[in-house]
């Protein structure tokens, strides 16, 4: 849904139309036989659950958002709420769709409705009435101002249920006619969060609902503990191979990624601060064995340098693309309906940041942006229900986006997902050209083009799964939770004043507004930490 679209007319199309959402580029072969991924149901306990993405279209809000209800229902399931789409993309995604397992009681019909907006022409918008001890995850949309039957939903017994939240993204929030249409998502989202999305959408409206409705909730899986939908080693294997990302560099990136064992078997060492001191360099293991271990370490008081030899130093700078390992962190999401498979890639050096200033298009700063180490990743996040690819995160500096699949590029003759590393600072987009960080006369280039490339599905190593209980080995350097690279002080102000003095008189106060605006991340002069000290490495991924 795009809220910056303007809303004009609405049409009511037939109500039998079914439309099946877009799709991978090629099919899918068999998941591995393992234990409850991929079957296609998943158990919460007492509420069984299936993905449905064949819709039958309602209304639709011209150049906004389409509604539809779930269709191809499988026999014994229920709906349990509309879908809403946005108009600028292909059809996509999925709602969940349920049955009460043995007559345990955990869904029910409505007592009634309320009609909370009739929107231009004709697209009704009813909140179902709960009866007590139930609660509601969706709404239903009519065509017509016929009341719903109380069949046409389910309403959910609140020992399944958890609280949920408007998805803040643009493309999931829309206003018409003083009504905001958005997606709901659980407010409580991470890899111990038993919290499951059910895809469907809520509206707030000026004219106030009757006390006695109920507010629009998430599932909850109370077998969450158990795992049993989330894939085995095998499975992973599969799933990595199928829809592992093809990244492209910069041509003009001299600053490329690496192992880590690159890193350590190329002389970096290992620094300590304590009592005011720093301690002699420790050469670090090619495994890095000899790192320090667990969150006590993480107060900033060690460090990993890069060589101190300069010819040794310039060869780790540059990276090493034949011995790249790509490093994969296996994690459930939303209850274990859907497993997150995080790609980490190491570069030994951050390069500097370039400026755009109206027409002075490319503007070197200098060392600004520069230091040591950079670790970036994507996310992939695949429905445990089926193993199909849902979206995929690109990390942009401090922050990123998710995007879903009709705007996604795939390797040609694959399911492979397509990422683009920028230019020195090696935040990942999912397209080529320029992305700035401020507005497009003014701000910081994020330039990406098709130069070098790897196939991530060729190079990876699965470093966690902790749903797994010990089956995978976390590698040693991974609990190591101090800074990738040493605290460098490149004088800011000097370095702010050598650029200025090469502009015009007439752009120079705009420059130096524009640096000093520059976000932290990009002036960083000291290294990051590592993926296992990253909120999302529990957390989501915003």
């Amino acid at each position: 849904m795009n809220p910056d679209r303007s809303f004009e007319k609405i049409t009511i199309p037939n109500s039998t139309m079914e439309r099946r959402t877009n799709r991978l580029p090629f099919p899918l072969s068999p998941w591995p036989p393992g234990d409850g991924f991929g079957t296609g149901m998943i158990d919460l306990g007492g509420l069984e659950l299936t993905q449905v993405s064949t819709f039958t279209e309602i209304c639709s809000i011209q150049g906004g958002v389409t509604f539809y209800n779930p269709s191809s229902i499988p026999t014994g399931f229920s709906m349990l709420g509309s879908y809403a789409h946005t108009n600028v993309a292909a059809l996509s995604g999925w709602v969940l769709v349920g049955r009460d397992i043995n007559s345990m009681g955990s869904l029910v019909q409505p007592l009634d409705y309320v009609l909370i907006w009739t929107s231009k022409n004709g697209g009704h918008f009813w909140q179902p009435i709960a009866p007590e001890g139930y609660g509601i995850v969706g709404i239903v949309v009519t065509s017509t101002a016929d009341k719903p039957s109380t069949s046409a939903v389910r309403c959910v017994r609140t020992d399944f249920m958890d609280d949920s939240e408007k998805v803040d993204e643009p493309s999931s929030v829309l206003s018409v006619d003083g009504v905001e249409i958005y997606r709901v998502r659980p407010s409580r989202r991470g890899v111990e969060s038993p919290c499951v999305d059910v895809g469907t959408f809520a509206c707030s409206t000026a004219v106030p609902i009757p006390t006695h409705h109920s507010p629009i909730r998430c599932l909850k899986n109370k077998h969450f503990t158990r795992y049993s939908s989330m894939p085995t080693l095998r499975q992973i294997d599969a799933v990595l191979k199928e829809y592992s990302p093809l990244i492209y560099f910069h041509p003009n990136e001299k600053y490329l990624c690496s192992s880590v064992e690159f890193l350590f078997s190329s002389g970096a060492q290992l620094f300590h601060l304590e009592n005011g001191s720093t301690s002699p360099a420790t050469q670090i293991t090619t495994t890095g064995s000899n790192l320090p271990q667990g969150r006590n370490n993480s107060d900033g008081s060690y460090w990993i340098s890069l060589p101190t030899d300069v010819n040794r130093r310039k060869k780790v700078i540059g990276g090493d693309l034949s011995s790249s390992d790509v490093y994969v962190h296996v994690k459930p999401m939303f209850g274990g309906t859907f497993t997150d498979l995080v790609f980490w890639m190491f570069y030994p050096f951050n390069g500097p940041a370039t400026a755009k200033l109206l027409f002075l298009k490319n503007i070197p700063l200098g060392k600004i942006g520069q230091h040591e180490g950079d670790w970036e990743h994507m996310t992939l996040r695949v429905s445990n229900f089926n193993g199909e690819l849902g979206r995929v995160f690109f990390s942009q500096h401090s922050g990123g986006s998710w995007i879903d699949l009709p705007f996604l590029e795939f390797a040609d003759g694959t399911n492979k997902v397509v990422g683009y590393s920028a230019l020195n600072g090696h935040a990942f987009y999912p397209t080529p050209g320029l992305v700035m960080q401020g507005t497009n006369a003014v701000g910081i280039r994020n330039d990406t083009a098709k130069g070098k490339s790897i196939d991530t599905g060729a190079i990876y190593k699965i470093i966690s799964a902790d749903y797994m209980d010990g089956i995978v080995t976390e590698p040693t350097w991974l609990n190591y939770y101090g800074k990738w690279g040493s605290k460098v002080t490149y004088r800011f102000t000097k370095q702010l004043r050598k650029i200025i003095r090469l502009m015009p008189r007439r752009l120079r106060r705009r420059l130096k507004r524009l640096i000093q605006s520059i976000p932290s991340e990009l002036l960083g002069e000291e290294g990051p930490t590592g993926p296992k000290v990253k909120n999302n490495w529990t957390g989501p991924d915003f």
